[in-house]
């Protein structure tokens, strides 16, 4: 999965972004509100760890914008205040949760987990939960109907798995080629050809579609 770390600290920036790097996250770490205000609208992630006071635009604002217009990422505070009115302010405003510093690298690594488990899977199980009653063991790389499992070729079990890690957003043919295909030399026809595959072992559905501008998977709502 793919993070977003906020932090002005620069011992602290790398510290973290070494750690969860270490743990198998795709982390990309700015020391600026804006900068990383601008990062989420040109990219795709799963989690925002957002320290508070921060050059550019500070943390709290970042979050007040996010849920403004709808979105729902995942949002946990990294912080030195301590202060009960300043933590209810997050919260009021639509954090997952904080972390104080300073911690220990397993309490983040806890945090996220449940923060990500809360918000992207069902029950308590490692399944993330898809459209109608599909679902999707990322430790696994399984995908389900329920509890039947589908039977995925590699590349279409990793063409499911990137749509899971972006779910509820298109991803265009270009960005599978590059990051699926590694930016081979094969045609448009193919990666549509494997999304059909897809379809034909699933639903019509299971992968929507918008003209020109890519392909999504959505999450049960």
């Amino acid at each position: 999965m793919k993070l977003l770390l906020l932090e002005d600290d620069i011992d602290y920036n790398a510290t973290i972004t070494q750690y969860l790097q270490s743990l198998g996250y795709v982390v990309e770490s700015y020391e600026n509100g804006e900068e990383a205000l601008d990062a989420v609208y040109e990219h795709n992630y799963q989690l925002l760890l957002l320290d508070i006071r921060v050059p550019g635009i500070n943390g709290y604002d970042i979050l007040k914008q996010l849920r403004s217009e709808g979105n729902e990422i995942p949002i946990i505070f990294i912080t030195s205040l301590t202060d009960i009115d300043n933590l209810s302010i997050g919260y009021e405003l639509g954090c997952n949760d904080y972390i104080r510093k300073p911690f220990a690298s397993k309490e983040l690594r806890y945090r996220i987990e449940q923060v990500l488990k809360q918000f992207y899977f069902h029950s308590n199980s490692e399944r993330i939960a898809l459209w109608e009653n599909y679902s999707y063991d990322i430790k696994a790389q399984q995908l389900y109907k329920e509890e039947v499992s589908i039977l995925l070729s590699k590349r279409e079990q990793e063409v499911v798995e990137y749509l899971v890690q972006h779910l509820g957003k298109y991803i265009s043919i270009m960005e599978l080629w590059q990051e699926i295909w590694e930016a081979k030399d094969i045609t448009e026809a193919d990666i549509r050809m494997c999304i059909h595959a897809i379809r034909e072992k699933t639903q019509s559905a299971f992968i929507v579609n918008k003209r020109g501008i890519g392909y999504k998977i959505d999450r049960r709502r």
